[in-house]
């Protein structure tokens, strides 16, 4: 079988792109173990790097301003919180997963690898695929939730034209066939996006970014000037207030919804290097973060609060969702150009954030038959079989269940990769080694074991906790209590139990580098 020999930066590569630069290999040429490798998860060169402060930023703001982010403080507000309560819990959560997002992100832009590689020097070579499939699950959960959300508005544009589809029965999968088809149609210019490839995923953020905050700015003008104001919901205290049907009951509440909050992104704080790696510089990606993530999601998702709050007043009810909002509006035109940008908006995220990441985590199972774009319809299939629509049918369920649930898996992951990354490794990694078997990341037969303990000892103490939830068992208290700071504590966990193990092994455990 040939060698992949991938002639490594040279230091003038590197100096041209100012703090964008080592790969870790002195300048020298490494053969790569073709086993290992493919040109999808292979290290990006520093002069093909062409994502900007700019592009960063409009990576999150194009994420983030999405259907999801806009329906986000609903469950918050349903659940008793005033408005004020729900948009600086989204905020902090979002400040809080800034932090690892931008720890992770700093090994993609040095080195210019994707995220199952840069697990490679925590898990293995083999191990890493544990934490890129973990990743990749759950990216395929999100990936038929943003696709469900577009085929919704598809759907709506239809009913514009023929009202009576929806009237038609429910299947047995709990939506009628029309939502299906439309649903499977919205799907597959998803797969087509992916074949195009990453670059076309930039160009397609870029066009969405403004789409999407202008159409919501129009949309809460629209509420403002109909309403004579907000509504009511602005002005509606606090039902954790004094004197209020949840009287001194804010902090049970608080921390279960900021660790919901925090797990809403913390799967891109696993796999940022998946974009970071195309970063110029470390410069670039972190204020590209910084400017595009928590701004973005409490400003979209305050724009959900105001608009909903004013069709109390315009409509006798709350609408959440904005695709049924829109559907309320009377012009045809008016309507159709608008569920058409929310359907592009939903398409630019769904392909950025949820596809991107599997796509890489299956090409890493075995790098020589999956690609990219194979990896990516295989999250589209995983991600219909998953029936999405089930999962956001329910506010509450969707805030306590499904992004609390799997941040009790990702932030172990997380306090792994950074404890090694940056406490054990110091940022140094043998950018060679990674690609290869039988070297310095291969550990115990492509394992390394200690990340598995770390990653069990994180997990577990939240698993009661989450069968308690979906009600699968009865678990004390103590134990729903503990799952309500899921991703706190299983960081938390697995940071200390990884750290210590490893440095107990330390004479044989870290090579030079």
């Amino acid at each position: 079988m040939a060698q992949i020999d991938l002639t490594a930066r040279t230091d003038v590569d590197s100096a041209a792109h100012g703090d964008a630069p080592d790969d870790g290999a002195g300048g020298a040429e490494g053969a790569f173990d073709p086993r290992t490798i493919n040109e999808d998860i292979a290290p990006v060169r520093a002069h093909q790097r062409r994502w900007g402060m700019k592009d960063i930023a409009a990576l999150w703001i194009s994420m983030c301003a999405c259907t999801p982010t806009y329906m986000l403080a609903s469950g918050l507000i349903a659940e008793g919180m005033s408005w004020v309560q729900a948009e600086l819990t989204i905020l902090l959560g979002n400040v809080i997963v800034l932090l690892p997002m931008i720890l992770n992100a700093h090994a993609g832009t040095k080195y210019g690898i994707p995220f199952p590689v840069y697990c490679r020097s925590a898990f293995g070579v083999r191990g890493a695929n544990v934490p890129a499939v973990l990743r990749a699950l759950v990216a395929c959960g999100w990936f038929g939730i943003g696709t469900w959300l577009g085929g919704w508005a598809i759907y709506k544009i239809v009913a514009v034209f023929i009202p009576s589809i929806e009237q038609m029965p429910a299947t047995a999968l709990g939506i009628n066939v029309p939502q299906l088809l439309c649903f499977l149609l919205f799907w597959g210019v998803n797969v087509w996006i992916i074949h195009k490839g990453i670059e076309s995923i930039r160009i397609l953020l870029n066009i969405k970014a403004p789409l999407l905050v202008g159409l919501g700015l129009v949309l809460l003008l629209w509420a403002y000037d109909r309403a004579g104001g907000f509504g009511p919901m602005l002005e509606k205290p606090s039902a954790f207030a004094p004197g209020q049907p949840k009287e001194g009951q804010l902090w049970s509440f608080f921390f279960p919804a900021l660790t919901g909050m925090v797990g809403f992104w913390s799967t891109l704080a696993l796999n940022i290097p998946d974009f970071t790696r195309y970063a110029r510089t470390q410069r670039d990606q972190i204020l590209g973060q910084a400017v595009g993530l928590p701004p973005t999601m409490a400003f979209f998702s305050f724009i959900g609060v105001a608009v909903t709050s004013a069709t109390v007043v315009i409509y006798g009810e709350a609408i959440w969702d904005p695709v049924v909002l829109l559907a309320r509006f009377e012009s045809p035109i008016v309507l159709i150009i608008s569920l058409a940008a929310l359907s592009i908006a939903n398409l630019a995220t769904n392909i950025a954030a949820n596809v991107v990441s599997p796509a890489n985590d299956f090409s890493n199972l075995w790098p020589s038959r999956i690609s990219f774009r194979t990896g990516g319809i295989i999250t589209g299939v995983i991600g219909i079989l998953m029936q999405p629509w089930r999962l956001v049918s329910d506010p509450t369920g969707y805030i306590f269940t499904w992004l609390v649930g799997y941040s009790a898996l990702l932030g172990p992951v997380g306090a792994i990769l950074i404890a090694e990354y940056y406490v054990i490794r110091r940022t140094r990694l043998d950018l060679v080694q990674l690609y290869r078997r039988e070297g310095a990341y291969w550990y115990a037969n492509g394992w390394n074991p200690i990340a598995i303990v770390a990653l069990v000892a994180g997990v577990l103490p939240n698993l009661p906790g989450f069968l308690g939830t979906i009600r699968v068992l009865e678990v004390s208290g103590a134990w729903m209590e503990l799952y309500h700071y899921a991703w706190f504590s299983g960081f938390a966990i697995s940071f200390v139990v990884y750290v210590a193990l490893t440095l107990m092994r330390r004479p044989a455990r870290i090579p030079s580098t």
